[in-house]
């Protein structure tokens, strides 16, 4: 894989935050994804949505998981054939095994292979057998809005009999957890092609470019997280195949619509003319010091945090937003872009949020962000602000004059420090090694990922195929892995290890720690391109064409297990 690589100064910021003291008592996310599902219609060692619970942090329950296993031996308890491409991370709950493909495997008959459709299949978590598949047709606007062969690249949200995610048309569905299996369709949408038991049943559709205007980018890929009974949604509105005009700039980028009814509840268009290319953010919910949040990655480049509720008008209520790209940074499709937006999911862990920017992966390699901020300030809360030439700041408002950058140096512009900055960290490299020098391994890249975090250690893959470890109070470096491929994906914390997947389709293991111990690497075939995932104690890995569920025959792995 070409290696660009960039003399990038470290940047490593430790800034004492006002709203923010650190405390030595840690936190368990474990415990509190437990503590999450269990108010859920879900067995309590189910994994129900992308990344498992609202704070998105990848760390599941679990014990005795293999460090290493061989995909034709009986450490797979049983394997499903997918589509040929497969981007959706695996959801288990209940009893089922969720992941969204391409029509490549051809699972209905009236489909067959050569017919592209995304589909969210459906498996029985015990056997593997195939239970049903909802079916999209492609756009017929084409690649601009759904691209070919690439299927449904997000995860669903489960919960009891019911089970919502973003569809590569462009719609959010509600479905039976049960399909037609149940011998009943449910509404109050029944307007489906047939009622065969391996077809889904729909409850409710919502089409956001009908009703929002929305004109996405390429696909949808917006894995929704809920909060009672509010769904919270990217529509990964975007530019159109130009790569330069917005064509719907005045529709919804984010919305809150009732699970139940389909109603939209508020909706908001903040990145606006600004966004670079698409949208592609999941977003995450926490009540953080009393103040409830929800947090969306902008195609613009900024992470914004609203009020769930909204105003009570049918508008978003900002709380705070946050720049995560330098003021002179420039956007370029060349693929040697220096500004990036957001693809990773925002997790939220000790009362913090973390976030690293990142890009088309077809826009290759680049420089990256990864940023911890403190949640609780509002306003603009970004490192800097943007003034002219006279030092008075420069208002962005969301037209497209500040797209490509925000500032205009030749002009005079400038940039100062924000007094209201919730910046906690900065990490764009460190001299882990002591070399002095920032060598390609020790620097921060463009990322799809998102970061996993437990006992105070971080976690992040970059799309450079460097795996990073850092402490997640600080933003030091402990240490960093080449994988010498692509990492597309997400860590896995649980059981005192870490899984990562890569692009030549690897697997690497190590031992949860400061200190660098791989445990293994494993083979799994072809590209893996999605995150390794835990339910009931069952290891779960999606390579391009295949799902995996590993673990031994004799785990007990029924939900009530791995309780300590």
């Amino acid at each position: 894989m070409l290696r660009l690589r960039y003399c990038i100064a470290v940047a490593l910021l430790v800034m004492p935050v006002c709203g923010w003291a650190q405390d030595d008592a840690q936190e368990d996310p474990t415990k509190q994804a437990l503590e999450h599902i269990a108010k859920m219609e879900v067995g309590k060692l189910d994994w129900p949505q992308w990344g498992g619970w609202s704070h998105k942090n990848n760390t599941p329950m679990a014990k005795n998981l293999p460090s290493e296993w061989d995909i034709e031996s009986d450490d797979v308890l049983w394997s499903a054939p997918l589509g040929s491409q497969t981007y959706g991370n695996t959801v288990v709950a209940n009893g089922q095994v969720y992941v969204g493909t391409n029509n490549h495997h051809a699972y209905l008959a009236r489909y067959p292979r050569e017919v592209d459709l995304g589909v969210l299949l459906c498996f029985d978590e015990k056997t593997g057998e195939f239970l049903w598949q909802h079916s999209n047709q492609k756009l017929p606007t084409g690649r601009v809005h759904d691209w070919p062969d690439q299927g449904i690249c997000c995860s669903p949200y489960v919960d009891g009999e019911r089970l919502w995610y973003v569809t590569s048309r462009g719609e959010v569905v509600c479905l039976d957890t049960q399909g037609f299996r149940d011998g009943e369709n449910d509404g109050p949408y029944k307007a489906e092609d047939n009622e065969n038991k391996d077809e889904a049943d729909v409850i409710w559709k919502f089409d956001m470019m009908g009703v929002l205007g929305v004109s996405q980018h390429n696909m949808c890929s917006c894995s929704l997280t809920c909060h009672g009974d509010i769904l919270f949604v990217n529509t990964s509105n975007g530019v159109d195949e130009s790569h330069v005009n917005i064509p719907a700039p005045n529709a919804a980028s984010f919305f809150a619509i009732d699970r139940n009814t389909a109603k939209v509840l508020w909706s908001d268009k903040s990145p606006g003319l600004n966004i670079l290319h698409g949208q592609w953010s999941s977003p995450s919910y926490a009540e953080i010091d009393g103040q409830a949040q929800v947090l969306f990655g902008g195609g613009d480049g900024w992470l914004y945090s609203f009020d769930p509720a909204g105003d009570g008008k049918g508008n978003a209520k900002l709380l705070w937003k946050f720049d995560c790209n330098p003021k002179e940074s420039k956007y370029s499709v060349s693929g040697r872009s220096e500004r990036n937006h957001l693809i990773g999911t925002p997790v939220i862990y000790e009362g913090l949020v973390y976030i690293g920017v990142g890009e088309d992966p077809e826009h290759g390699e680049g420089n990256g962000h990864l940023w911890c901020i403190d949640p609780t300030k509002q306003g603009d809360v970004s490192p800097t602000i943007a003034v002219d030439a006279d030092g008075k700041p420069i208002v962005d408002k969301k037209d497209g004059t500040r797209r490509l950058q925000a500032i205009n140096t030749a002009a005079g512009e400038k940039t100062i420090e924000n007094e209201n900055s919730a910046v906690v960290w900065h990490f764009t490299g460190d001299d882990t090694d002591g070399n002095g020098e920032i060598d390609f391994e020790e620097e921060m890249h463009r990322t799809c990922g998102t970061v996993a975090i437990k006992d105070d250690i971080l976690y992040v893959a970059d799309f450079s195929g460097i795996f990073h470890c850092l402490d997640a109070k600080t933003g030091k470096s402990y240490w960093h892995y080449d994988m010498f491929s692509a990492a597309w994906g997400s860590p896995l914390i649980a059981d005192g290890k870490v899984y990562i997947g890569d692009e030549d389709g690897d697997i690497a293991v190590f031992e949860h720690s400061k200190e660098q111990q791989m445990l293994g690497e494993n083979f799994c075939d072809n590209s893996v391109y999605s995150t390794p995932i835990v339910a009931n104690n069952i290891l779960y890995i999606t390579n391009k064409s295949t799902l995996f569920a590993i673990g031994k025959q004799d785990a007990g792995n029924t939900g009530e297990a791995a309780s300590e």
